[in-house]
């Protein structure tokens, strides 16, 4: 099984401000370990369920950019900046996006999410 590579999107970093670089480190601390975590579940996996244990990470992140989209409301509110906030969730759907574009895990991944979002018996009707 071919190896997952993540990084550091450019226009997120680009979007920190430019203090100590603190933020910058643990994004990139963060996708070191889901990119670990995420190779060493699928070393020894098939395809299909190489898309299950991603799939399973997606929603991971799908959760926590809804978390931190959530937080900018709240922040601006309290009058504090919403900044980093924005560059976590920002962050989480580039790291989604960047899981997609790995041409042996895309299609496979794509139908996982598919499946699971008709599993309960609803199936969408061809429009």
């Amino acid at each position: 099984m071919p190896e997952i590579e993540l990084g550091v999107p450019k226009g997120v970093v680009e979007s920190l401000p430019e203090e100590d670089g603190t933020a910058e480190q643990d994004m990139r601390r963060a996708i070191a370990g889901i990119q670990s975590r995420l190779n060493d579940e699928i070393a020894d996996a098939e395809p299909g369920e190489a898309a299950e244990i991603v799939a399973d990470a997606v929603e991971r992140m799908e959760a926590q950019a809804s978390t931190y989209h959530e937080f900018v409301p709240e922040l601006r509110a309290w009058g504090q900046s919403p900044i980093y906030a924005i560059a976590w969730r920002n962050l989480y759907v580039e790291l989604i996006g960047q899981l997609y574009e790995h041409e042996w895990l895309g299609d496979d991944l794509g139908r996982e999410r598919n499946f699971r979002l008709v599993e309960d018996g609803i199936r969408l009707s061809d429009l």
